[in-house]
């Protein structure tokens, strides 16, 4: 079973928690439900490492805002981890184990309800920020951007719709694939997710490629292990083009330009 995940003082994490909690019933401090168990915590998700010493679950799925300096409206989903120095949760140089099945039905979902969201961009981000250091797959399902939209009772609640519509079915398998270059917002990667055949794990982005190297290279293969394929943004690699072809050269993954 999965954990679903919102830290109290996150306004759009919380809302998307208060309205699924309505239906599930508390335990202690864990709400109980049919396809997953839900809990509110006192400290910030990014920081939420130490999940593992208190809940034992096959995954984890966070709720939480979005916020962007450009503040373009977006829903975003997208994978935890660090490539260099953790600023914002996390550990230095670690990348979490990603939910590329759930993020792909998850995206494709609201693509398909867009029309309720005709102001928001629907993209996945790059990896980044924590937590980074659990042992089960995870991922942030986040509303953006500003305070307006996280405390927007209406929004949240039919984002926390959606979520509960991907966690109650099965979620189907597809071949998953890492992701190497690009902008934060890979629009690239996002349509590869929405209308290709991949689900996406840990996505690199071309101003993360100069940390990368031999011991970061094979941690996240580690963290990927389900990953049967190399997606590469060509003209979003930048000049650790042919660095990243020689570290893709010692797997066994399919390489793809897109």
């Amino acid at each position: 079973m999965e954990l679903l995940v919102a830290y109290q003082d996150d306004p759009a994490g919380h809302n998307m928690a208060k309205f699924l909690s309505k239906e599930m019933k508390l335990d202690g401090d864990v709400f109980r439900g049919k396809y997953y168990d839900l809990v509110i915590i006192p400290t910030p998700a990014i920081s939420a490492d130490w999940l593992e010493e208190k809940y034992d679950y096959d995954g984890f799925v966070f709720l939480s805002k979005h916020a962007a300096e450009s503040g373009v409206l977006a829903l975003t989903c997208h994978s935890t981890g660090n490539f260099s120095t953790a600023k914002f949760g996390g550990n230095d140089r670690q990348v979490a184990v990603p939910k590329p099945d759930l993020q792909k039905i998850y995206l494709q979902t609201l693509e398909k309800n867009q029309s309720q969201f005709s102001d928001f961009q629907i993209t996945i981000e790059a990896t980044h920020h924590g937590p980074t250091a659990l042992s089960k797959p995870s991922i942030f399902i986040e509303i953006g951007t500003t305070e307006k939209q996280w405390t927007d009772e209406s929004l949240c609640n039919s984002i926390a719709v959606l979520v509960h519509q991907v966690m109650s079915q099965p979620i189907p398998e597809h071949p998953v694939a890492i992701c190497f270059g690009g902008t934060h917002y890979p629009s690239k990667f996002t349509e590869e997710l929405l209308h290709g055949k991949f689900a996406l794990g840990t996505v690199v982005p071309k101003h993360a490629l100069d940390e990368l190297d031999e011991k970061l290279f094979s941690h996240i293969l580690e963290q990927n292990s389900m990953a049967k394929a190399a997606l590469l943004d060509w003209k979003g690699l930048g000049s650790n083009k042919q660095k990243v072809l020689d570290l893709l050269d010692s797997t066994d993954l399919e390489v793809i330009h897109l």
